[in-house]
């Protein structure tokens, strides 16, 4: 079930200075999210699988985390724009859930096949690895001599995918006030784009494809008046580098 996104009536850089090029060209190409057809027919894993059960499977089940991740996501952009950040704890966590079902059932699809059934391989260690991980990044980030705002083009990457360092910082402080673990700054490889994720228990709730940036677990009230951007402004960097 794929959609036809038409084309923008005039060019990206057409609202410059108001709207920069790189965020109306994001905003038209990628905010809305798509399902995409299933690498195969829908009989085509039959008799272990039927025709019905799969096309339900994609066309309602999987179609409804796509709603709901275009539906959050709206939220977010009006409470950014209103500055009113009071839904944007239960939108981010919306994003989260939805998202999360959305890229894991596109990896399903593909990882299903008539010629099929081999024995899966490896693991993954969670709660304690991403414990150790985002304590380790959160010590980083920050610093006796912090406090500041970030600079470069971290700050104008933050300005450019929230709107504005306020309107970020208040997402952000939304996040860690309805986290029961770590509100955080994530760089989603998925959708190209800065984002803040609320995870609770280390492990409950992180976005996949998400690679950390900033990273808050305690000390929320006095947490900028510490935190130290040049570890995340790296951090950033990195990420662009591989993912862009």
């Amino acid at each position: 079930m794929s959609y036809e996104l038409d084309p923008l009536p005039y060019e990206y850089d057409a609202l410059e200075p108001h709207i920069s090029e790189q965020v109306l060209e994001w905003h038209h190409d990628t905010m809305s999210y798509e399902l995409d057809p299933l690498p195969y027919e829908y009989d085509a894993l039959e008799p272990h699988i039927s025709e019905q059960v799969l096309e339900w499977h994609h066309d309602t089940h999987h179609q409804g985390y796509v709603n709901g991740w275009n539906a959050a996501e709206e939220t977010l952009e009006e409470n950014r724009e209103s500055g009113d950040f009071s839904s944007s704890g239960g939108a981010l966590r919306n994003v989260t859930h939805n998202s999360s079902g959305h890229i894991l059932h596109d990896l399903f699809w593909q990882n299903m096949s008539p010629e099929g059934g081999e024995e899966p391989e490896g693991r993954n260690v969670t709660h304690n690895s991403s414990g150790h991980i985002l304590h380790d990044l959160f010590w980083q980030n920050m610093s006796p001599e912090g406090g500041e705002e970030p600079e470069g083009a971290l700050a104008d990457r933050i300005a450019e995918d929230f709107g504005s360092y306020e309107a970020w910082k208040g997402e952000f402080e939304a996040a860690a006030s309805a986290a029961s673990g770590w509100a955080l700054l994530v760089y989603d490889t998925f959708s190209n784009q800065l984002r803040n994720v609320v995870v609770d228990k280390h492990d409950q709730g992180a976005i996949w494809g998400g690679h950390p940036i900033l990273a808050l677990g305690e000390f929320v009230d006095n947490f900028f008046e510490v935190v130290d951007w040049s570890e995340p402004a790296t951090r950033y960097e990195q990420a662009v580098e591989l993912f862009e």
